[in-house]
């Protein structure tokens, strides 16, 4: 017994120098905040006159956390400062010569391998799982001592999660899709497809097509923020700027 008790001592005594020099480690490489935007795919937009360069912005959320309000004045602001095209935000959706309509699917924690994945999707208006995976440490050879081990080792392991150093990721996806009146003459069509799932044993297809004045252009965009004890209040305002300058990038 007091063999086995010297071992799990070496072992929480182990894991805590370990975690020690990892979480020196993270402290001092993740100090600074990062954030990155990327977009699914290159949006082009067709070059016209500068009497026609206005854009109708409608900003849709599902995300408690992402304020629309902030959002769609930092955008209007990164289109004067930003755009050297002339283009400007406008109120008439029918007279603007785009349509920038922008849902937010996702505001949260996440590992770069979630966010990788978020932007490997593309535009899809679905929702995006982020999530954590959780592991556990398990000894076959004796029950009791397996529970014993397991529930030091825990403890030791809450002690590192619960500590001071922790590498935060959080992410934010927007899926875009921008309306394009096209030229005089030029009638658009589109044909479309729906499925959705309506019980376990059957699902369901509908497929309609439409006639229309606007070319459809869409993408998603995914911004991450990373920092070493980053809350979402602080990342925030950096996230949606950069967001907001991709967007205005478009036109």
């Amino acid at each position: 017994m007091n063999n086995l008790i010297i071992k799990h001592i070496l072992v929480i005594l182990s894991i805590l120098i370990l975690g020690g020099c990892a979480a020196a480690h993270v402290a001092i490489s993740k100090k600074d905040l990062d954030v990155q935007t990327r977009t699914s795919t290159a949006v082009f937009i067709e070059p016209v006159a500068r009497a026609k360069r206005t854009v109708y912005l409608d900003v849709k959320s599902g995300v408690m956390e992402f304020d629309r309000r902030d959002f769609k004045a930092l955008l209007v602001n990164n289109f004067k400062e930003f755009n050297d095209s002339g283009y400007t935000i406008v109120d008439d959706p029918e007279t603007a010569q785009f349509q920038m309509i922008l849902y937010v699917l996702n505001l949260e924690k996440a590992s770069p391998t979630a966010a990788q994945a978020a932007l490997g999707q593309g535009y899809s208006s679905g929702a995006i799982a982020a999530g954590a995976a959780v592991g556990a440490i398990g000894n076959s050879s004796n029950r009791y001592r397996g529970a014993a081990a397991g529930g030091v080792l825990a403890g030791a392991a809450d002690f590192l999660l619960g500590s001071a150093v922790k590498d935060v990721t959080f992410m934010l996806v927007i899926d875009v899709q921008i309306k394009e009146r096209a030229r005089d003459g030029v009638i658009v069509r589109k044909d479309s497809q729906v499925d959705s799932k309506i019980s376990d044993s059957g699902s369901s297809r509908q497929t309609y097509s439409e006639v229309s004045n606007r070319k459809e252009y869409r993408t998603r965009i995914v911004t991450t923020a990373n920092q070493v004890n980053l809350k979402l209040e602080e990342a925030k305002p950096l996230m949606f700027k950069k967001t907001a300058y991709a967007m205005a990038g478009f036109f």
